[in-house]
């Protein structure tokens, strides 16, 4: 065992990741999901894995079965059993009217969890890297995903485990390349006709003068993650004392409130709701919330929320009027206060 396995094995450890026993790894004959197969037939003794290989033919590339021939000569090196599939995409794109991206992961992971169950596999594992997430984060920052941006890419998702969420693509290349192992390169992820594939070059720029930007940002995403558990955590312990649910209304006690408090309170109690909580509608109610439960004594409304005060002084309730139609600030809210 090298630096490098000795590495992953240290981070797999560490994270409690839960996986023993039976588990498929996805290959595409990449060369993140290639550098996966061969680390965990590496370590497979040392993390208690029972291997086999799954492969997909989404029928897009003409050079698909080159890839396919190339992941049967991986497994037969490796002693490994392999399932192949091929998939038709861009009949399901159509018939669905999906994007081929999206159709081909919609039929790639059905079959992976056939696969799954009747291999009785704990897990599929994925080739997704510390860079899938630097991207990850940036798509969903162009987006406006708000904090949710800043949760990192979870190692294990319900079926999915990706052992190599913190390392690099490159590094994994470069060991791959140190132990003369060769690996497929798909040339479709360099056309730029998905958003992910557009953003690659656009943060390879940035490496070049911030280096360290997927290992800095994913520690930052690490703080904010747990910073965001903290803030659960608090808002959950004052339930049943500053704030609670009663069927459709909030009930919230009358005391000084700290405008962050109170949005992470409406946070919390809006999604057990259902109602809308997008940032910037909490962010604009709360300033003008505070100010009523610190000294509001009558009914008072902003846009769709009513505020009513309770007989004795000591609760106030909030109540959400729901309307049909999508969920946006300016349709179910409005901005006009009324006193």
């Amino acid at each position: 065992m090298n630096r490098f396995e000795a590495d992953l094995l240290a981070q797999i450890k560490r994270r409690g990741d839960g996986v023993r026993g039976r588990v498929v790894v996805a290959c595409s004959g990449g060369g993140d999901s290639v550098a996966l197969l061969v680390l965990l037939w590496t370590l497979r003794k040392s993390l208690g894995l029972d291997l086999s290989v799954a492969h997909a033919d989404h029928g897009l590339r003409p050079e698909a079965h080159e890839d396919a021939a190339f992941v049967r000569q991986c497994c037969r090196a490796l002693g490994l059993d392999l399932a192949e599939a091929t998939l038709g995409v861009r009949a399901h794109a159509e018939a669905h009217g999906l994007g081929l991206e999206m159709a081909a992961r919609e039929l790639r992971w059905g079959w992976l969890r056939q696969e799954a169950e009747q291999a009785g596999a704990c897990a599929v594992a994925t080739g997704h890297t510390l860079d899938d997430h630097t991207e990850t984060v940036f798509l969903r920052l162009a987006r406006g995903g708000g904090l949710g941006c800043l949760h990192p890419l979870a190692p294990r998702q319900g079926l999915r485990w990706s052992p190599l969420a913190e390392l690099r693509r490159a590094d994994l290349r470069a060991y791959l390349a140190a132990r003369n192992l060769p690996w497929r390169e798909d040339a479709t992820n360099a056309e730029p006709f998905t958003a992910r594939n557009r953003w690659r070059p656009i943060l390879e720029t940035i490496r070049q003068e911030a280096p360290g930007l997927d290992r800095h940002l994913f520690e930052t995403h690490l703080q904010a993650e747990e910073a965001e558990h903290l803030a659960r955590t608090l808002v959950a312990g004052w339930e049943g004392t500053r704030w609670s649910i009663s069927e459709e209304e909030i009930l919230l006690r009358r005391e000084p409130w700290l405008e962050p408090e109170l949005r992470w309170t409406l946070e919390s109690a809006f999604r057990r709701l259902g109602w809308p909580r997008e940032a910037a509608l909490l962010r604009d109610f709360a300033p003008w919330l505070v100010r009523r439960l610190r000294s509001g004594r009558k009914p008072s409304s902003w846009g769709n929320f009513h505020l009513n005060p309770e007989p004795d002084g000591g609760y106030l309730h909030l109540r959400f009027s729901r309307l049909p139609g999508p969920s946006t600030l300016e349709g179910h809210l409005g901005k006009c206060p009324k006193e």
